[in-house]
Order: structure tokens, then C-alpha cells, then sequence
């Protein structure tokens, strides 16, 4: 199995000077929670979540329509090649904290999007499962090193009690 048999292929992207207001726009329009982000030869410069919006817009007194990619944008842009095997695409994000990696080509152009459920839904039935294949045991440390709060938060499922505040 390789990337290119599991990833979401031509997605659209947007350039570092598209304001956030047509990015969300895009992700509407694609049901998406990400867009990426390439210059003007299609290399990946970046990408922008709806994460990345939603905080512009409660955080930055400017309105997202005045707000460009570029602002939002990190220094590195993590990708995966439509010829890696998942297994290593999945490290990548595990190693990076990250839900969605885009796609390149033999060109590093963009390609297409490797995202999380793409990774399980390979991986859920094991009857299509070849050997060499990402299995559950493999995917399911590698999905809660991802999804794994920056911040450990007081909750249940992280293991302590959670102190219930009454609001007045």
C-alpha cells in the first residue's frame, strides 16, 4: 500500500496572500478542515486549519478577510510523497502533532492530502489488510500521539479527577 492508494486526490489549495475568508470559504466548499498552501510552482509552503481561522478570529482584532495565509502560517511545512507507505507518513505526523499531511509528487508538487481517517479507514478491516499493511496495532499509538493535548488537561480520560465549578 502506498500514500497515493489512500489520500484525497486534487485538492484545492490557495497562495500565501489568500485571505482567510476565502480559505474558509474553500474548505465549505470542499468539506475540509484544511487547505494547503503553495507558491507559485505548486511547492508546499504551508497550510492553513480551520483551527488556524478560528483562533485568527477570536485572537487578532483584524477581520479574517484582512488576514493573509501567510500570517498563520508555521516555518515548516511537514509533507508525505504519493510513493511512501503510509506507515511513514503516519510517523510523521505522530513525530509532528499533526492531523493532515499534504501530498507530493515525484516533483514535490502538490498532490493530494493524507489526512488521519484516511490512515484508519486503511487500516479498520483487517480482511483487506495485506501483509506489510498498517494495521490497528500500529495505528492506534501513532493516532494518540497525535491527538494528544499540547496542555495535559484535567479531565477523566487523562486520568484524574475533574472538579466540577458551578457557574453563577
Amino acid at each position: 500500500m502506498r500514500v497515493s492508494d489512500i489520500a484525497a486526490l486534487n485538492v484545492r489549495s490557495c497562495r500565501p496572500d489568500t485571505n482567510l475568508a476565502s480559505i474558509a470559504s474553500i474548505m465549505w466548499e470542499q468539506d475540509c478542515g484544511v487547505v494547503p498552501v503553495v507558491d507559485e510552482h505548486k511547492k508546499v509552503v504551508g497550510v492553513v486549519t480551520d483551527r488556524d481561522i478560528a483562533m485568527a478570529a477570536a485572537t487578532r482584532p483584524a477581520h479574517v478577510a484582512n488576514i493573509s495565509a501567510k500570517e498563520l502560517m508555521s516555518g515548516k511545512a511537514y509533507t508525505c510523497r504519493l510513493t511512501d507507505d503510509p506507515k511513514v507518513a503516519l510517523r510523521t505526523m505522530a513525530q509532528n502533532g499533526v492531523r493532515r499531511l499534504p501530498v507530493v509528487d515525484e516533483k514535490g508538487t502538490l498532490a493530494g492530502i493524507l489526512s488521519m481517517t484516511d490512515v484508519v479507514l486503511a487500516s479498520r478491516d483487517p480482511k483487506s489488510v495485506r501483509p506489510g499493511d498498517l494495521t490497528w496495532a500500529e495505528v492506534i499509538p501513532m493516532i494518540d500521539a497525535i491527538v494528544r493535548p499540547r496542555k495535559q488537561q484535567d479531565t477523566p480520560a487523562a486520568g484524574r479527577k475533574q472538579a466540577l465549578v458551578a457557574s453563577k
